[in-house]
């Protein structure tokens, strides 16, 4: 899907996103969650951007290492702050600067957590796909005590984000616990 504007002003007017941008950073994003779903993880690709150079990019990682809070979002915040470590840069001035980029819509924990870092305050967050049943407006106000609302473009080659997930969802998980559930045997009298 092409963007409809040439520029997407983020929220509170700090910075704008062409449509090349988002195409380029989409596609990168669209990589890492081809590469998730190799490696049976959900699909999921992120990337966050500060001065056209990507600080922190994350796929998910949850059957990998066993830690069900591995998702891309969490994975390319921890490497956004260990980049604002290493260059001495303040991680409240660059994520406010910071546009993330990610193929589905983030679920409630990381917009919640992104939110709370002030990552998306001045951000707007381009996504491939909203998971319409049960979905949770991130972008809005109804987050309480997570900071301020922030603008997201939906639709970004949203049918190819969600044939992933049903790719993974159709496939088998080994890292899934077993079933504990016992079969009740049927006595007759």
């Amino acid at each position: 899907m092409e963007a409809k504007e040439a520029s997407t002003p983020a929220t509170g007017g700090g910075c704008s996103v062409s449509a090349e941008e988002i195409e380029k950073w989409m596609e990168e994003a669209m990589q890492m969650a081809k590469e998730a779903l190799e490696n049976i993880e959900v699909p999921v690709g992120c990337l966050m951007v500060y001065n056209n150079e990507v600080v922190g990019k994350g796929r998910n990682e949850v059957n990998q290492t066993k830690n069900a809070t591995r998702h891309a979002e969490m994975v390319a915040i921890d490497q956004a702050l260990d980049w604002c470590r290493g260059s001495g840069r303040s991680p409240s001035a660059v994520f406010e600067r910071t546009v993330l980029y990610v193929t589905v819509e983030p679920c409630i924990m990381c917009a919640a957590a992104l939110r709370l870092m002030s990552i998306l305050g001045l951000m707007s967050v381009p996504f491939l796909c909203e998971l319409e049943s049960g979905r949770t407006d991130i972008a809005s106000a109804d987050l309480p005590n997570t900071g301020r609302p922030f603008q997201c473009i939906p639709g970004y080659r949203a049918e190819e984000a969600v044939e992933m997930l049903k790719n993974f969802y159709k496939q088998e998980n080994p890292n899934a616990p077993k079933s504990k559930v016992r079969k009740k045997e049927c006595q007759r009298s």
